[in-house]
């Protein structure tokens, strides 16, 4: 079996703002196998400033993978612990090299074209008529779930346009979810969570910065909105860890990025324990390529997840890799007419 990764460099069609700054490209590398008769490929979507293997020694690490490739998927899992995206990307690319499509990883009603997900649309951070204009494109698109972005501008304009929403729109109507990548204080967070619970709001993800664990868990016991941990999960590693995060914050919902926990086996994981403790969950891409996002769409769709997933994000990029992936008034499919363009 022959290893080789590439790099790939993602352009956004506009520059997109999060609390934490404004993107204009996306980096991400793919590992592709090849025997004699097949080929597979997957993603390492690591996300500069945000994934825990944001490293100088990250292509080292692929370089190494693809010179120990003989060593076989579940001991080279067990090297990259420190390294989540590349698991993500190796897992998916033996999966795909395993499969008699190296894009059909997981065959379904989905990736026949009988079936489809429901998803959040998602509103980039901005001034309030960017912002504005982005919700009004997502209603008119037909999405019933949307998810904003809080904490980077003016939170009396954020709250302008949720009132905006919910004027025009009953919580029956449009779900509501908000994100707010940890931009608000401990002290700040009860009255600002207050506030956003006016307006019927889903859940909020990550009001906190991570690792304030005790904080975390005092706004989950008193919060007036159900709160869901996305960044708290990343670098968590073992499931010692794992357990001891969830029993002491509990919170309401967990986010699973397989790019950033491991991949499916680390998201399994994560899925199992939450499970246990009653505690709900959706699965959301991480500014993947097709690539990625087609590899985590069709793992997502055999859970039979409850509610919108975060999985709308294919449509961002000027020169994303041409996919079978729809998305259509709130739901992404897979078109099975229409053909892949990838590195080959």
């Amino acid at each position: 079996m022959k290893a080789t990764y590439s790099q790939h460099v993602l352009d956004f069609k506009q520059a997109s703002g999060t609390s934490r700054g404004i993107l204009k490209q996306k980096e991400t590398w793919f590992i592709k196998l090849e025997t004699h008769e097949k080929w597979g490929i997957g993603e390492c979507g690591m996300l500069r400033g945000l994934s825990c293997d944001d490293r100088p020694d990250y292509e080292e690490k692929l370089q190494w993978i693809c010179d120990h490739i003989g060593l076989g998927f579940d001991a080279l899992y067990a090297e990259l612990n420190e390294f989540p995206s590349i698991q993500m990307g190796l897992e998916t690319a033996f999966i795909s090299l395993a499969s008699d499509d190296p894009f059909c990883l997981f065959p379904s009603k989905f990736t026949n074209s009988k079936d489809t997900l429901p998803i959040n649309g998602l509103i980039w951070m901005g001034d309030h008529a960017f912002m504005l204009s982005q919700l009004e494109q997502k209603l008119a698109s037909g999405f019933n779930c949307i998810k904003m972005k809080v904490g980077a501008i003016d939170f009396d304009q954020e709250l302008a346009l949720l009132k905006t929403i919910r004027q025009r729109f009953s919580k029956d109507e449009i779900v509501l979810r908000v994100d707010a990548n940890g931009a608000f204080s401990a002290e700040e967070a009860p009255s600002k969570l207050a506030a956003l619970a006016a307006f019927d709001i889903h859940s909020i993800e990550q009001p906190l910065m991570p690792e304030q664990w005790e904080s975390m868990a005092a706004l989950c016991k008193n919060t007036p909105l159900p709160i869901a941990l996305d960044e708290e999960l990343i670098g968590v590693f073992g499931s010692s860890q794992k357990q001891e995060l969830l029993d002491i914050i509990k919170p309401q919902y967990i986010i699973l990025k397989p790019s950033f926990i491991g991949g499916f086996r680390g998201s399994q994981e994560w899925i199992k324990l939450a499970n246990e403790r009653q505690i709900g969950w959706w699965v959301t891409s991480a500014l993947e390529s097709n690539i990625g996002l087609n590899a985590i769409t069709q793992w997502t769709y055999t859970l039979n997840p409850k509610g919108p997933q975060g999985l709308g994000t294919g449509s961002l990029y000027t020169n994303n890799i041409d996919s079978p992936l729809v998305v259509e008034k709130g739901y992404i499919g897979y078109d099975d007419t229409k053909k892949w363009n990838t590195i080959q």
